[in-house]
């Protein structure tokens, strides 16, 4: 073969391909509508059913963090408190004006998909400027707040969250709040450009975790790394910190309510403390009733509050609400002071915040005094179906024994035979006194 015709049958082979680039605002409204959808309204506002028992249990009183409660002039921490921890934390490195630009570079990038974690809160609202600057202060705020709590030498000494007896815990307890988070993404993605400090060995997670790990239940080596998982904000990664770790029980046809714990007992159900830490790995086997410690403390209220809300507010209908099936569980054995004693002597509920057995009770009752008729795909309907069905057993097992009717028997007639003794007693003991009365006055005459 020639090479001219070699030549010509690689020209009609070659294919002219004319590649264009992608439309650019339309990759832009296709990433937003995607950041939109998996970010949308993470972060909502408490249901009105939910404010009606405590209202004052969803308002920050320390610091607001993000849109709901922004510049509210009547908290300890204001606005220029966290711009100093801002500066604080943007000012370890020289050039104070390249950490900054750092930051809102970063920020810019995920600006459209924060917006989209908060419901009622509509871009022309505040102008985008106003949103990064609140994003910026508030994230740099908290990231400031968890170095100095882990690193003790970054701490002034005229640091008033530090020197003033019970800060921290009020500032912890409005850092949990719902309506007072902002986006996971955003502090991980501000702690990826600011200058860390030396003395900081600690990642994101590791100082949240530090800062937080007195207020969660449960094994604190498997929190931690709980810490690690996504999520959408501090409080939705403590809600993850409390996800149960065993199976579920299948589902029963037809739930049924618990009776309380003393009925239980009553009926040949023993009641255990669960060698789990996860306070929602209860399970029953073989007619014991295993239910992991429940610590009351000065964080259970507010953190049970908040978890419940953040449920009530989730927008996705497939979503199991276990918090809240774990909070009317528990409601529904506690139903008295006596079962709240009997849960102290099995060591099952240890009270460390001083509250009587009534004012536990008390808790649980207010607890879910909302939230009974809005739980969705209640958690614990196959653990109560298995022991309202060996309760229904074990009772039936006991009528019908063959003993049964001749137990009645021999009971009525041990009082019968009681009784006739008794009697017989009396009339003796009242023969001997006249006997005696008469012989008393035969002597005399």
């Amino acid at each position: 073969m020639s090479m001219n015709t070699r030549e010509q049958i690689r020209s009609r082979d070659q294919i002219s391909i004319d590649i264009k680039q992608p439309d650019e605002e339309l990759l832009i409204s296709i990433r937003n509508e995607m950041e939109r959808i998996s970010s949308s309204h993470s972060i909502s506002k408490v249901k009105d059913n939910l404010r009606r028992t405590k209202p004052e249990a969803y308002i920050p009183d320390i610091v607001s963090i993000g849109p709901y409660h922004h510049k509210r002039p009547d908290l300890i921490i204001d606005e220029s408190d966290k711009w100093r921890y801002m500066h604080a934390l943007l000012n370890r490195k020289p050039n104070l004006e390249a950490s900054l630009n750092d930051c809102v570079t970063a920020l810019s990038e995920v600006d459209h998909r924060a917006r989209s974690c908060y419901a009622d809160y509509h871009s022309n609202s505040s102008d985008r400027h106003e949103f990064l600057k609140m994003m910026l202060v508030d994230g740099c705020f908290i990231i400031e707040l968890l170095l100095k709590y882990s690193v003790r030498s970054l701490r002034r000494r005229n640091d008033r969250i530090f020197s003033t007896p019970g800060m921290l815990f009020d500032l912890r307890c409005d850092l949990i709040l719902l309506e007072n988070q902002i986006p996971l993404f955003v502090l991980q993605r501000l702690f990826q450009v600011i200058p860390i400090p030396k003395q900081c060995q600690f990642s994101f997670p590791d100082l949240a975790f530090r800062f937080f790990k007195n207020m969660i239940p449960g094994d604190p080596k498997l929190n931690r790394e709980k810490f690690n998982q996504e999520a959408h904000h501090l409080l939705d990664i403590m809600c993850h910190c409390l996800l149960p770790t065993i199976p579920r029980v299948p589902k029963p046809k037809q739930p049924k309510p618990l009776p309380s714990a003393t009925e239980l007992r009553q009926s040949g159900i023993r009641i255990k403390r669960g060698k789990s830490e996860n306070i929602l790995d209860i399970k029953f086997s073989k007619g014991i009733l295993e239910i992991p410690i429940i610590l009351v403390h000065q964080y259970t209220e507010s953190l049970f509050r908040n978890l419940l809300a953040l449920e009530q507010c989730a927008t996705d209908t497939m979503q199991t609400h276990f918090i809240t099936s774990y909070v009317i569980f528990v409601k529904m054995l506690l139903k008295t002071r006596k079962d709240v004693e009997l849960f102290h002597k099995r060591e099952i509920l240890i009270n460390y915040d001083a509250k009587t057995d009534k004012e536990v009770d008390k808790l649980f009752d207010a607890l879910c005094k909302e939230v009974e008729m809005e739980v969705r795909d209640f958690y614990f309907d196959g653990v109560c179906e298995q022991v309202n069905e060996y309760t229904g057993k074990s009772w039936e097992l006991w009528r019908k024994r063959p003993n049964f009717g001749r137990f009645r028997s021999y009971r009525m007639r041990l009082v019968f035979v009681i009784s006739m003794v008794a009697l017989l007693l009396a009339i003796v003991g009242s023969s001997f006194s006249i006997l005696s009365f008469f012989l008393h006055r035969s002597v005399k005459s």
